[in-house]
């Protein structure tokens, strides 16, 4: 597969476009859940989306962040690992079920969600499913328009 962009980010070619996500990561992120939450809730819905720009930039970030590596790589089998805290469970399943709507019935079961409601209140809830959301959306339009991940590794 070329990694060549079909087009630029849709989002910089439209200017109003990018003040509404500018709007939409302000409100995600100052509803008191923790940055690193939300930077593995991204990690996962994106790794699951097959959106390289998205997993590449978050992993990158999330590590900025202070993030280890030994988590970053074990975002992906989160269930097997020790490695994570059971609010960030929550979140990470909370993440797949509401990135993967069309896989079941019932796209985001009651104990995904009541287990999410024991670790986070309502704002924070709201939080994570505009942070969910909006991660699927990037991942949605860098898979669509083939946005690549940076090639200046190293």
């Amino acid at each position: 597969m070329a990694l060549d962009a079909r087009i630029q980010n849709p989002a910089g070619l439209l200017p109003d476009a990018v003040k509404g996500i500018n709007l939409l990561y302000k409100a995600a992120h100052s509803a008191g859940v923790p940055g690193s939450t939300l930077e593995l809730v991204h990690l996962r819905a994106s790794q699951i989306n097959g959106c390289s720009a998205c997993v590449d930039s978050g992993a990158r970030s999330a590590r900025k962040a202070g993030e280890t590596e030994e988590r970053l790589f074990a975002v992906a089998a989160w269930r097997e690992t020790p490695y994570f805290t059971d609010a960030e469970r929550a979140a990470l399943a909370l993440a797949e079920s509401a990135t993967r709507l069309a896989d079941r019935s019932d796209p985001v079961p009651d104990e995904v969600w009541d287990e999410a409601a024991r670790h986070f209140g309502e704002k924070e809830l709201a939080a994570l499913v505009l942070w969910i959301a909006t991660t699927n959306f990037f991942n949605r339009i860098n898979a669509t328009t083939r946005q690549p991940a940076p090639q200046n590794w190293g």
